[in-house]
């Protein structure tokens, strides 16, 4: 008897681009695989980069090793992370969170002005700007990239525990994505309250966290060559095990 077989397709994201290929791979697993299956599969093949460290999505969702896989599953490759509606849109409401990923310029007067309302005591700025230098050489530019539908997702999930856990009003997360200057905006959170506190509080934990789980990717352009940025390790309970790995 024939054993069933299964096919799902894999993107790889940052520096795993690099070595697995920019467009899907289709891979064959029997049935019954699981992501840990499919991680040993993908570190046997010739062109695998290290898989150490990083963290798996199934159908945009973050998956642990043991997860069993399904006909036509897509699996995300996830190295550590640097770094709602279409991704180039904004929904402007000061009620409801607004969370973007844009490839056009960030306007930070525009979305704070948005945000506040007559109720709010204080608004929290973080904006994260594009500097010119990093570990001791020349930037020339940027280059952003992101699982853009899984990373929409993280991020409205991130507005609403923020706004649970520390009782604040309004959130606003809006990152850029594609090729950036010295001196743009990269990401801009803002976090409208009735106090200063809860503010203060929650937008350094919503920074704090994009950076650790939302998947976007940095690729630093030096005068003297380019390298994806190291990212922080993923919290407790989201990497997967690679016993398999190279």
């Amino acid at each position: 008897m024939l054993s069933l077989m299964i096919q799902v397709r894999v993107l790889a994201f940052g520096m795993l681009k690099d070595a697995l290929g920019a467009e899907g791979i289709p891979i064959e697993l029997a049935d019954g695989a699981t992501v840990a299956d499919l991680l040993a599969e993908v570190a046997r093949r010739p062109a695998a980069a290290s898989l150490q460290g990083i963290a798996v999505s199934v159908n945009a969702e973050y998956a642990t090793g043991s997860r069993p896989l399904q006909d036509g599953d897509e699996v995300g490759l996830l190295p550590p992370v640097s770094g709602g509606t279409g991704a180039d849109s904004l929904n402007l409401d000061s009620k409801q969170p607004t969370i973007s990923l844009t490839r056009e310029p960030i306007s930070a007067d525009r979305l704070v002005a948005v945000a506040k309302q007559g109720e709010d005591g204080a608004v929290v700025v973080f904006d994260g700007i594009v500097r010119d230098n990093s570990r001791g050489r020349k930037t020339r530019f940027l280059d952003y990239e992101a699982y853009e539908e899984m990373a929409a997702r993280q991020m409205a999930e991130l507005a609403e525990q923020a706004r649970a856990t520390f009782g604040v009003r309004h959130v606003t997360i809006v990152h850029r994505l594609g090729r950036l200057q010295i001196g743009e905006t990269s990401v801009l959170i803002i976090v409208a309250s009735a106090h200063r506190g809860q503010a203060f509080d929650a937008c350094r934990w919503l920074i704090d966290t994009l950076k650790k789980t939302v998947p976007i990717w940095k690729k630093e352009t030096f005068v003297d060559g380019a390298v994806w940025a190291d990212g922080e390790p993923f919290p407790a309970g989201l990497g997967v095990e690679t016993s398999h790995a190279q």
